[in-house]
């Protein structure tokens, strides 16, 4: 692919424990080259052992080479994770969490092709009781619009039709509107009609023999039974790495290409 102006940017979707880390530091630097991106960001809702971020695995996010890293409902699963914020500088958290929550609400990041600001918002439906991803997004990017043209949302939500009514009411706002949490790929990637990409769900990058990145059986068992059982990551086999490839133009914010990357990873572990 060869160089332009635009911002290219490399979204990974919901990196689920030690194999799905480990699949991201293999393939990460062949794809950056690649695809020529100039911004790396990753999904790590689930990176510590399926729930939640600890500063040890935000460090080795890092050092594969994310840039920003947002998360979701399982943002503070993990105890030292809010005390753990101040030194986890990359870490965007749901910018609709109640006030007082701790944790950055968007980040801007310096590429070589200029700012790019991002930003995680968290959905209602079928989840936990948040204030409202629509006006609080809206209005983080009002705030932010004026010096940051290119603009990453990340709406981690488990209804589609949220995830839709999200991605048209900020066409146009955006420059991109990802959606996360289902860990399933979905095959509606767009460039919506003002101008921002889209898509329902990002997937997953994890064990590709699994239900979500978690071993079946346990889920299997909980849905034959109604039965409590702890859900576990996957950590050998086959891996999936699923992202999101996104160019954006720097100076008026709009997306010009988005494209699903789908990538059966043999023997991961």
């Amino acid at each position: 692919m060869s160089p332009s102006s635009n911002i290219n940017i490399l979204f990974i979707s919901d990196i689920v424990g030690r194999l799905g880390r480990k699949i991201t530091k293999d393939a990460l630097p062949q794809l950056k080259k690649k695809l020529n991106i100039d911004l790396t960001i990753a999904n790590g809702e689930n990176a510590a052992a399926g729930y939640g971020i600890t500063e040890k695995v935000y460090n080795e996010l890092v050092e594969t080479g994310i840039d920003a890293i947002t998360m979701g409902n399982h943002m503070f699963d993990k105890k030292d994770c809010a005390s753990a914020l101040e030194r986890c500088p990359k870490i965007v958290r749901p910018a609709n969490y109640p006030p007082g929550v701790p944790g950055k609400d968007h980040l801007i990041i310096e590429t070589a092709k200029g700012k790019v600001a991002v930003i995680n918002l968290l959905g209602r439906v079928f989840m936990q009781a948040v204030d409202c991803p629509f006006r609080v997004g809206a209005a983080l990017i009002d705030k932010i619009k004026g010096d940051v043209p290119a603009i990453i949302v990340d709406i981690h939500a488990e209804a589609t039709s949220e995830k839709y009514a999200i991605g048209y009411y900020l066409d146009g706002k955006a420059s991109a509107v990802l959606g996360t949490h289902t860990h399933v790929m979905t095959a509606d990637e767009q460039i919506m009609a003002q101008g921002t990409a889209y898509i329902s769900d990002a997937g997953m990058t994890g064990a590709h023999d699994s239900v979500i990145g978690m071993e079946k059986d346990k889920i299997i068992a909980r849905f034959l039974t109604q039965m409590p059982h702890r859900f576990e990551p996957v950590t050998t086999g086959e891996g999936v790495l699923n992202a999101v490839y996104l160019s954006v133009d720097p100076k008026t914010g709009k997306a010009k290409e988005i494209k699903r990357i789908f990538e059966i990873i043999p023997s991961a572990d």
